[in-house]
Order: C-alpha cells, then structure tokens, then sequence
C-alpha cells in the first residue's frame, strides 16, 4: 500500500511539473499588482464601480475621491438575444454587457487610457417548464459578466504606470 501512495505521489509532483513548464497558471493567481497607489472611481453607482473599488483595496490601491487619477465607469449596458431557432423547448440565449471606461489624470485631465469598451458575453439554458428559476439563471449570468469584465479591465488597468 506504501508503494502505491507513494507512486502516485511521484505522477502527482510530476503532473505539477509538466505544467508549470509548459506555462500553465490558474487565472487570477500570481497576477502582478497594480501599479497605480490610489485611484478614484467616477461614474454610476453601479454593481460594477462597488465590486472594482472592493477589489481594488484589496489588492492595495487606495480609492478615494481626491486620488491624482479617476476611473471613469459608465453604465452597464446589458443585452439578451435568443440563439434557439424554436420558440418552445429548451432556449439557449446570450447575454452580454458592455461599459465604456476611461482613465484620466487629476491634474491636467490628461486621458492616461482613452475611452475604451469593455464587451464581455455569456451563454445560458432557459426552459418554459421552469418559469421560477429563469429571474435567477439571468441574474448568475449577469454577475459571471460583471466578474470578467472586471477582470478585463485590471488586465488593462496593469498596463498603467504612474508618472
């Protein structure tokens, strides 16, 4: 019984190896950290402008209103389509959201990232035959949106430096 616990062992460490060599990394882990130390959010008071400040303190960065450059965030524009050919059974639909986003500099209003748009889509099941989960399957779909647009932005908040 040791032999096997120890084989598998020696498969596991090196399955590890195989892919940390092939540069394999889990999202979001050993991610650098920003290197803006303050920061203020302008915009809506959206689910989005609350999560990117909670997710900003804790990788740091020190949000505040008189910080020397502001993340402008503009609304959540959320779209649902149908991708079903029928209109009974099972329908499969995609939701997407979209939010433009900037970032100037206090002093001279200088844009240190120019308007961009962050688009980010998502797919989902819906059946007539569940009516009451249906509030609920679009609502965890707006919220898995919401999470990778975020991540797209603090890859592109990243790219900043503070001059």
């Amino acid at each position: 019984m040791q032999r096997r616990g120890f084989l598998n062992l020696v498969m596991a460490a090196g399955a590890a190896m195989a892919l940390t060599g092939c540069g394999f990394r889990l999202r979001g882990f050993d991610t650098p950290e920003l290197a803006v130390d303050e920061l203020a959010i302008a915009g809506n008071d959206s689910e989005l402008a609350r999560l990117t400040a909670e997710r900003l303190s804790s990788l740091g960065t020190r949000v505040h209103a008189n910080a020397p450059l502001v993340l402008n965030l503009g609304p959540e524009n959320f779209g649902e389509r149908q991708l079903s050919v029928l209109d009974s059974g099972p329908q499969e639909r995609e939701m997407t959201l979209s939010v433009p986003f900037s970032v100037q500099r206090r002093s001279d209003g200088a844009y240190r990232l120019p308007q961009q748009r962050l688009e980010v889509a998502t797919r989902f099941t819906v059946s007539d035959d569940n009516l009451l989960a249906q509030d609920d399957i679009r609502e965890e779909a707006r919220q898995e949106l919401r999470h990778e647009a975020l991540r797209r932005l603090f890859d592109r908040l990243r790219a900043l430096e503070t001059r």
